[in-house]
């Protein structure tokens, strides 16, 4: 994967720069719920030029995007959300995991985030501040 300055919608080609994506990857989302960012999700989407797919589709992607919120779950739930985005996951591919930012409601302290990954078998990396709500934490199979 590379980035890339040629989406279908140049005007948001800043949120394929940000999570390392590259137009017409495939993109699954997981942990879609109404209080999502639109503005980034949909940015993105339309930056890709592809759909994302949902949680029932069950094709290879180029990553995942997971949002999790503490009333979501437990360490141990998180732990197994992020063992259950793998399945679709290409080698090498990168699972974003999108939390509220700490003066949000639903906040997931970055220990629990890096706990859960250590434990499912993943390492955080990178984290960018998608949008005002909500960052987006790199993870990556450990090797």
């Amino acid at each position: 994967m590379s980035n890339s300055s040629s989406g279908k919608n140049p005007d948001n080609n800043h949120y394929i720069g940000e999570l390392e994506l590259a137009v017409g990857d495939v993109v699954q989302e997981l942990g879609w719920d109404e209080d999502i960012d639109f503005e980034f999700r949909n940015g993105l989407e339309d930056a890709l030029g592809e759909e994302f797919l949902m949680e029932e589709d069950q094709e290879p992607v180029d990553a995942v995007l997971l949002w999790w919120r503490e009333d979501d779950g437990d360490i141990s739930e998180l732990t197994d959300a992020l063992e259950n985005a793998t399945t679709n996951l290409d080698e090498n591919a990168p699972i974003w995991l999108l939390i509220p930012r700490a003066s949000r409601p639903g906040h997931v302290s970055p220990m629990d985030v890096s706990e859960s990954a250590h434990v499912a078998g993943l390492r955080t990396t990178i984290t960018a501040g998608v949008s005002e709500d909500w960052l987006a934490t790199r993870l990556e199979r450990r090797v």
